[in-house]
């Protein structure tokens, strides 16, 4: 999981206590990792058995894939989430985007498009995760309705639709006033799942074995043929190790540390242990291990409860692509969107309505595509584990570069967990044509916007720079011949500070008037994740007239022209809204032959610009307020 959802930029964290904040860790950050019991052990030992249902598997296969699990959930959560990514952090942020700000601060500028494409592609297989965890977890759960009652087994897929369209349609109106009661419902839910497992450890106690990492490797040597078809399906167990790392700047680092050591890590050995134990002593239970280990009359209730723990797990990753979208944007790799803020008190609760709608198409197109929790299960492992592959080289990248590591301790260091995830991901590369390419071409798809958009830019402001004015140069010749005035402060928007931006030229050419206070207005993303109010707005005073403004908004903010000038009045700068023009420039952009990119990828970036929000919207500004110019380009 990427990109933490409803931070609070590491700020805050001691107003709730250490178990408040821990209990919260449990429905944000681990409703993921918390469901994967349901489909995970059952999937690893059926690809044991190259997938025959009714196939008769032995004790040592049970123990062998059992520690697979457990050791897994070792390396690959608690080393190197909780204890070494959890140490990377930009002011108490998380998530892939974080590393790749940390990589680009220390590679330089000259290098740190290695950074930026890794975070692309690292972004895109995460929007892959993002679509097949909410299918994937409502579909298991409601799989668990054929043992009550097969009657429905007919209106799974139209259930599940239900519940994934109802869930969709929430996020307009925010979590916050439903997040403070995912905690206690996973605390609950990670009881009962120590609770069961528990139950049925007594069911065969040889499945303490697995305990052992020897019975891990010997299942390598004696069933080396179905290793990595094994080793595709181990994954499972560990979906939703990136939320850790990406929920950090909202619980903190100790609180969800704690909740993994003291309650999820415990919870869910047991509950694997006593799913192993089950088959152990009866193999049938193998066609739903999960939903085997609940007594009879307690079935229904734990279907419902699953249910619910899963919407839980898709709410977490679905608020993570929309902070994701929100840092791209922010970093420039994503045009403009429109963003809704949910909370008052939570800057990080947000909604991002183009986001919501794509993913909603996407997982109902992917249930009734796939149709079964078994057969999406082969989508999945290799979005998780590309994402996971592209965070260790980041990290090494971070730990050499940024923490100043020596390559030989850098390498001892990251390389262990980098074979590691190169193994799960070429494992999981078996199933590239079994549905593996779902998130393959995602990631591909969104890493070519990505670029496309980035490089587009690039093109079209290094265009632009040829047949602009200097600004310096502009001032000093309307001081020389000054237009006609008019009252009132007019603010224009530029990227670039040391030109005269379009709108101003604009206007002066066409109205031939000039108001009595000139604001050059840049709004800038800070490779931090927020800004301090003190170091928000910038003010530099060019003539008596004229003035150069620098705001800045770190990638996980959303900025506000009006409330940052507002921040001037401090510094003695008197400003109304109510006596102020805001000019933008709005660009008509046609594709050139000759702009350096094929004519598809111009027309990709066309429909890119026509496709962000506009500025007015972006920048909270009031739209009566606004004058905007047209200008045309070619790129």
């Amino acid at each position: 999981m990427d990109a933490g959802h409803g931070q609070n930029g590491g700020h805050g964290h001691g107003k709730q206590g250490f178990a408040a904040l821990a209990l919260g860790a449990l429905g944000v950050v681990y409703g993921d990792i918390g469901t994967s019991p349901l489909y995970a052990l059952r999937e690893t030992l059926l690809a044991a058995t190259g997938g025959e249902q009714g196939a008769v598997i032995p004790p040592s296969v049970v123990i062998g894939v059992l520690s697979l699990i457990l050791w897994s959930l070792v390396i690959v959560v608690t080393l190197k989430y909780v204890v070494l990514l959890m140490r990377a952090d930009n002011n108490g942020e998380g998530g892939i985007l974080t590393l790749v700000a940390l990589a680009q601060r220390s590679l330089g500028r000259a290098r740190s498009h290695i950074a930026l494409l890794l975070g692309m592609i690292g972004a895109g297989l995460f929007y892959g995760d993002t679509v097949i965890t909410p299918a994937i977890s409502v579909l298991s759960a409601i799989e668990g309705i054929k043992l009550v009652t097969p009657v429905l087994n007919d209106y799974i897929l139209w259930i599940a639709s239900v519940i994934l369209i109802g869930l969709f349609v929430m996020q307009s109106h925010g979590t916050h006033r439903v997040a403070t009661f995912f905690g206690p419902i996973m605390l609950i839910w990670f009881l009962t799942l120590a609770g069961l497992g528990i139950y049925h450890i007594a069911d065969d106690l040889s499945v303490f074995r697995s305990i052992n990492p020897y019975y891990a490797l010997l299942f390598f040597r004696d069933h080396a043929g179905v290793a990595l078809a094994v080793l595709g399906s181990v994954c499972l167990a560990v979906t939703g190790a990136e939320a850790l790392y990406a929920d950090m700047g909202h619980f903190g680092r100790g609180p969800i540390r704690g909740a993994w050591l003291y309650i999820v890590f415990p919870a869910l050995w047991l509950n694997y242990l006593g799913q192993g134990a089950l088959i152990l002593a009866d193999p049938s239970a193998i066609d739903n291990p999960f939903y085997r280990l609940a007594p009879q009359g307690l079935l229904l209730p734990f279907v419902v409860m699953a249910t619910v723990a899963t919407i839980i797990a898709s709410q977490s990753v679905i608020t993570g692509a929309f902070s994701l979208t929100r840092q791209a944007i922010q970093l420039g790799l994503l045009p403009r969107m429109e963003i809704r803020h949910t909370s008052e008190q939570t800057s990080g609760q947000i909604y991002v309505p183009r986001v919501n709608l794509l993913l909603l198409v996407v997982v109902l197109i992917l249930v009734w595509s796939f149709r079964t929790s078994s057969s999406l299960s082969h989508a999945y492992g290799i979005s998780v584990f590309g994402t996971m592959v592209v965070s260790s080289m980041l990290a090494a990248i971070v730990i050499r570069r940024h923490w100043g590591w020596s390559p030989l301790a850098t390498g001892a260091l990251i390389l262990p967990f980098f074979v590691v995830d190169v193994s799960f991901f070429s494992a999981n590369m078996l199933k590239l044509f079994n549905g593996g390419y779902v998130p393959v071409l995602l990631a591909m798809g969104l890493t070519l916007v990505m670029w496309t958009w980035m490089r587009g830019t690039k093109i079209l402001f290094d265009k632009t720079r040829k047949t602009d004015v200097p600004l310096l140069e502009l001032v000093t010749m309307l001081s020389k011949s000054p237009p006609a005035r008019v009252k009132g402060m007019a603010v224009f928007l530029t990227s670039d500070p040391e030109t005269a931006p379009a709108s101003l030229l604009h206007n002066l050419k066409h109205n031939k008037v000039l108001h009595e206070r000139n604001v050059v207005l840049t709004v800038r993303s800070a490779d931090t994740p927020r800004v301090v109010e003190e170091e928000r707005v910038r003010l530099a005073r060019i003539t008596d007239d004229f003035w150069r403004v620098d705001m800045v908004y770190g990638y996980m903010e959303s900025p506000n022209v009006p409330k940052g000038l507002a921040m001037l009045r401090k510094q003695g700068f008197k400003f109304d809204i109510m006596s102020t023009s805001f000019f933008l420039s709005r660009r008509s952009i046609k594709a050139s032959p000759q702009s350096g990119m094929p004519v598809w990828q111009d027309n990709l970036y066309i429909g890119l610009t026509k496709s962000a929000t506009d500025a007015t919207d972006f920048f909270q500004i009031p739209t009566g307020r606004v004058v905007e110019v047209g200008t045309q380009v070619t790129v």
